[in-house]
């Protein structure tokens, strides 16, 4: 996933679903999954949120000059793409 020049580098495919899997196992109920890129540690991290509001702690990635950028967000339930 997130092969290209718009990226940084790619992520397993495995370790998404993985993220996907735990994002619903947890006992709060988490609707999303942000994909965010970590500049210093140079790797993908998923974040779990309730709403939309966390959408906006993140600038989209190659727009922020922080250490964390958002990359994508994904509905936890029918893993489709959010667009925001």
């Amino acid at each position: 996933m997130f092969d290209g020049a718009d990226f940084p580098k790619s992520l397993d495919e495995d370790v998404f679903d993985a993220w996907l899997e735990e994002g619903r196992s947890k006992k709060i109920s988490y609707n999303f999954m942000l994909v965010v890129w970590n500049e210093f540690d140079g790797k993908y991290l998923p974040v779990y949120a309730e709403d939309r509001s966390a959408f906006t702690e993140y600038e989209q990635y190659g727009a922020s000059n922080s250490h964390e950028s958002l990359v994508a967000v994904y509905d936890l339930f029918s893993e489709s793409r959010v667009h925001v």
